[in-house]
């Protein structure tokens, strides 16, 4: 079986001009050529805010840029059409499709409800800090630009638990659930149901059929292959497995779905993995953070720690590891960025070894530069692409295979092997990195590659290694760097 691969094909701040259809589609070969198996998109549906936002502010699930709402008939990335001819394209490359699903919240109500709330304390929100009280709220979502066509289900204040109401969070009161926020894995402020916008109340029954009726609706419009979860500690952990477990009896296939669970807390995931039963797959956040981490503290970091109290490393048949991602880049609100020069080395890690499915985040192959407004000057942050990754990605498709030796046995300079398996031709390669000074990793691919010669394909080193009678070699890298070494002739491309 080929090595999985997820590629993000979006960065938070891509340009809101509505091409991003059209360039997915236009590199769908290239991503195909270099291993590449499921693509991860956007949100397709209408924002809140039309086309100046990526698609979190959801706005219509239904509206895929078919509809004049929220001054544009198109989404930030393209119109309807567009979005559907990607997908058959990313298809008929072989490459599944995943789509971003939000259901935490709904932004850019319709029309205004004379609701009753009460403000909670913003540290503890179990502790409520008003009387009830009434304000007129942008509760209700009937969707005057798409009049009904696929769904006539209007959202209104039953729909919701809590807004937002004078800058203060605030708890709906209604029939559903008596003042009670829903019980959310997330303890945080007290309780974490309340994220932004109108938080969709999950215990109402008919939100529950509609999402179901949504999911179903489109999945089979679009043809997706699975979906990642946004915003999962903010919501009932019953819910996406009714959700997933309706839409795999409808469809009668099983559809991949990965989780953001955003907490630097294995144990919490974990927890979370057990309560929905492996349902669902996590992001690995806390192996991003000990990247984050290692990156900042240089040479004081203990490379032989970097995947501890992971998820890669405790249950990795469930972990989807990735370095950064839209949430994590600079200005973000939750930004923690991977420094440059350590970028190389986190991918060496999620995408060389066998453990967890790597997610690949798109300026790392195609670039990405925006604007920096917050320093009272228009300055630009760059995030250039990294051609080692693409090297990477390539010996993953092709070479990183078979059983997997670590020597995680030094504080700087660590590694692993692979050594390859009979079916594939030249399968097999050593990986060294270091945070500290140039150095070397004495490793064994194995006995049966005796006398070989190996290189370096990521073009760091121009040395060669031999390997002796054992199948063993002192591979060397470079510092602050690393080093992938496959075996002499073997074409990547």
């Amino acid at each position: 079986m080929d090595n999985q691969t997820i590629f993000q094909f979006f960065h938070w701040y891509y340009s809101t001009e509505g091409n991003l259809w059209k360039h997915a589609q236009e590199k769908a070969a290239h991503l195909a050529s270099l291993g590449v198996t499921q693509v991860w998109l956007p949100p397709a549906y209408k924002s809140a805010k039309g086309t100046e936002e990526p698609g979190y502010a959801a706005y219509d699930l239904y509206d895929l840029g078919e509809f004049d709402q929220k001054g544009t008939v198109r989404t930030r990335w393209g119109t309807v059409q567009e979005y559907l001819d990607c997908i058959r394209t990313f298809h008929e490359h072989g490459i599944k499709v995943l789509a971003d699903i939000v259901l935490n919240h709904k932004i850019g109500g319709d029309e205004t409800e004379k609701i009753t709330v009460q403000e909670v304390d913003e540290d503890d929100r179990t502790k409520i800090t008003s009387e009830p009280y009434q304000v007129d709220a942008y509760t209700k979502f009937y969707f005057p630009g798409r009049g009904g066509k696929y769904s006539a289900f209007v959202w209104d204040s039953q729909s919701f638990t809590g807004i937002c109401e004078n800058e203060k969070i605030a708890m709906i009161r209604n029939e559903y659930f008596n003042g009670q926020w829903e019980d959310v894995p997330e303890k945080q402020y007290g309780n974490y149901d309340y994220l932004m916008g109108n938080d969709i109340e999950f215990r109402n029954q008919h939100v529950r059929e509609e999402l179901k009726n949504w999911g179903a609706w489109y999945t089979e419009k679009t043809g997706i292959d699975g979906y990642r979860l946004d915003a999962l500690k903010h919501i009932s952990p019953d819910f996406f497995p009714e959700w997933l477990a309706f839409l795999k009896d409808h469809f009668k296939k099983d559809l991949l779905c990965i989780g953001e669970y955003w907490k630097n807390d294995v144990g919490e995931l974990l927890a979370y993995l057990d309560s929905t039963n492996g349902a669902i797959q996590l992001f690995d956040a806390p192996l991003h953070f000990n990247f984050h981490k290692a990156s900042r503290e240089g040479e004081a970091y203990n490379m032989a720690g970097v995947l501890e109290s992971s998820l890669t490393a405790i249950r990795p048949e469930l972990s989807i590891s990735f370095v950064d991602n839209h949430d994590t880049q600079p200005l973000q609100s939750l930004q923690s960025p991977v420094d440059p020069w350590f970028k190389p080395l986190a991918y060496a890690v999620i995408l060389l070894r066998e453990q967890a499915t790597p997610c690949v985040f798109f300026p790392s192959i195609y670039g990405a530069q925006y604007v920096d407004n917050t320093t009272g000057k228009e300055e630009y942050i760059e995030l250039p692409p990294l051609s080692c990754v693409e090297t990477m990605m390539k010996v993953r498709k092709k070479l990183a295979y078979g059983r997997q030796t670590d020597y995680f046995d030094h504080s700087s300079t660590v590694g692993w092997t692979r050594e390859g398996v009979g079916e594939r031709e030249n399968s097999g390669c050593a990986v060294v990195l270091t945070n500290g000074q140039e150095g070397f990793k004495h490793m064994a691919v194995g006995k049966q590659h005796a006398g070989r010669t190996m290189v370096e394909a990521c073009g760091h080193r121009q040395d060669s290694v031999i390997l002796d009678e054992n199948g063993e070699a002192d591979f060397p890298v470079n510092a602050g760097s690393v080093s992938v070494w496959i075996f002499e002739g073997v074409s990547l491309d």
